[in-house]
């Protein structure tokens, strides 16, 4: 069991987290002809935008209700409303998500009479799905904001099986699959890719593989998201065979997925590594009553051949994380699994998936706290975002990017990490950084008796003979 340290300082250096609403508006996101409406002032949507294009490098469809001064004192509840209809009137939207910001939230917001109000007022919008958020920027992080959100749009727009009339299994080869925003779109490619190969028909909600995988169009500008899971696929989520839950943070949205339609879930808390791999593709063989493909059994040893290609620079390797608490559990089970150390290991909030997290200790803080932590245990490599670079090159030490936001590099938002591939690629790319960036070779020797080369010889004066 980790031990968790809360903060104890009274702000943030060098911050870590990015903010519950852009978590939730990347849930949003990955639903076909949606559109997030951030409920406060334009500058907090401006910066969850900004992170958004950097990472992505797409256009990003977002609104804002705009609140000023005097909304923010007075009341902004005319902002929402107003807000909904002119997207909806305008934009023609499946989807539209409305999130609330730490200025919402300290004005004292309630979205959900707004939303009523709204259906009360403008009924000639009923045909629009729309879900209210709280999701305060205060506290939290992008996957618990991420997490609530996708909570949300399973309570509002999942139907009852009784009300619905849905039966478990009416869809024998349908699959339901929870994705955490871990996945990159990398991953969710490649995660869709093997459930085909049991014959199953996986419905990923949400897909941001479909929506953010930097593919082109023929639409020269849209309001709203183009591809992803289309909404009226959660109708029939109660007719699947099974869910699959990736991320321990959805652990609430699986079991209220099973709780509405009866389909049972599985849920795995990542999928990085043999074990956890291992666990997947015995419920799919399960699931689809089929045998293991012989192409994922031989994708299988050559993870095993590259845990013991690298084994030697991985072995003993002391090891500084930071993320969000899945991907932070999900890697530090990674690397230990190796034989390395976690020395420091840093989260942007508290969940409880970090107590079973392979490391002594979890620090609950920004990457100032995981700089000190690196240096004072002396470690050797630096696994972050890319707000992290500036750390790692202070520390002197290499650093593997991963996680929200990747703005220094190109496609780093597309890069597969699960699977035995991805988990391949990924001991393949931390043993390249360590070799490249080894600081603890053997010092070469020279002997004080060896013969001096000629030029040295004629340099000396003739007391040196």
């Amino acid at each position: 069991m980790a031990e968790i340290l809360k903060r104890n300082k009274a702000l943030s250096v060098s911050p870590l987290k990015a903010s519950q609403p852009t978590g939730g508006s990347l849930a949003c996101l990955g639903f076909d002809k949606a559109i997030p409406m951030l409920h406060g002032s334009q500058g907090c949507t401006a910066f969850a935008k900004v992170f958004f294009v950097r990472h992505f490098r797409e256009p990003i469809p977002l609104q804002t209700t705009a609140m000023d001064q005097a909304s923010s004192v007075l009341g902004a509840d005319e902002n929402v409303i107003e807000g909904i209809k002119i997207i909806a009137e305008k934009s023609n939207p499946a989807l539209i998500a409305v999130l609330t910001t730490g200025l919402a939230e300290t004005q004292g917001c309630d979205v959900q009479r707004n939303l009523r109000e709204f259906r009360a007022k403008y009924p000639e919008y009923d045909h629009v799905a729309v879900v209210v958020v709280n999701t305060p920027d205060f506290t939290g992080c992008v996957e618990t904001g991420y997490a609530a959100t996708l909570t949300e749009i399973v309570r509002s727009l999942v139907p009852d099986a009784e009300q619905a009339g849905t039966k478990p299994g009416n869809r024998q080869r349908q699959v339901n699959v929870l994705a955490s925003p871990m996945l990159t779109p990398g991953d969710l490619e490649a995660l869709r890719d093997l459930i085909e190969q049991f014959n199953l028909r996986p419905v990923l909600v949400p897909d941001i593989s479909d929506s953010l995988d930097g593919s082109l169009t023929d639409d020269d500008f849209s309001p709203v998201t183009i591809g992803g899971t289309p909404v009226s696929e959660l109708k029939t989520l109660g007719e699947a065979r099974a869910t699959l839950v990736v991320g321990a943070s959805l652990r609430k949205a699986g079991e209220l997925l099973q709780e509405k339609t009866g389909v049972p879930s599985h849920f795995f808390d990542h999928l990085y590594g043999l074990q956890a791999n291992d666990a997947l593709i015995c419920a799919l063989a399960d699931i689809s009553e089929m045998p293991v493909p012989g192409k994922i059994e031989r994708q299988r040893a050559q993870l095993q051949d590259a845990m013991l290609d690298t084994h030697f620079m991985l072995g003993q390797l002391r090891v500084a994380l930071a993320g969000d608490p899945d991907q932070l559990n999900a890697l530090a089970h990674l690397v230990t699994g190796m034989g390395a150390e976690v020395v420091a290991a840093v989260a942007a909030a508290n969940a409880p998936v970090l107590a079973t997290t392979p490391v002594a200790s979890v620090k609950i803080g920004d990457l100032e706290d995981l700089e000190n932590l690196a240096r004072e245990h002396k470690a050797q490599l630096l696994i972050g975002n890319s707000h992290a670079v500036a750390s790692a090159e202070r520390l002197g030490i290499p650093i593997l990017r991963v996680g929200f936001p990747l703005y220094d590099i190109i496609g780093g938002y597309q890069k597969t990490w699960i699977g035995y591939r991805g988990s391949r690629q990924t001991l393949f790319d931390l043993a390249n950084l360590v070799i490249n960036f080894a600081h603890e070779e053997i010092e070469p020797y020279f002997s004080p008796y060896a013969q001096k080369p000629e030029s040295e010889r004629q340099a000396c004066s003739p007391s040196c003979h």
